[in-house]
């Protein structure tokens, strides 16, 4: 699984990437964490609001700090 935080280091996704890493430990599965800075490819997902959530290649979230159980059960669908 591949999961990639959106954001161009404001807190919002600096919390975010934390919240991440906080449910990949609680989920207890296997994922790489990569955090996207570049507005240019954050702009290809076509997200305009930070922070962003992408699993897989897919965004799930966009302009909102979402909590570790949210992001949990992102990872599961």
């Amino acid at each position: 699984m591949k999961i990639e935080i959106l954001g161009t280091g404001c807190a919002k996704c600096k919390a975010l990437e934390e919240a991440t890493k906080q449910a990949v430990a609680k989920s207890g599965t296997f994922a790489q964490i990569e955090k996207v800075e570049d507005i240019m490819k954050i702009m290809e997902y076509g997200v305009m609001s930070t922070p962003g959530l992408v699993i897989d290649g897919k965004v799930v979230s966009t302009g909102k700090l979402l909590s570790v159980d949210e992001i949990v059960n992102l990872m599961n669908v």
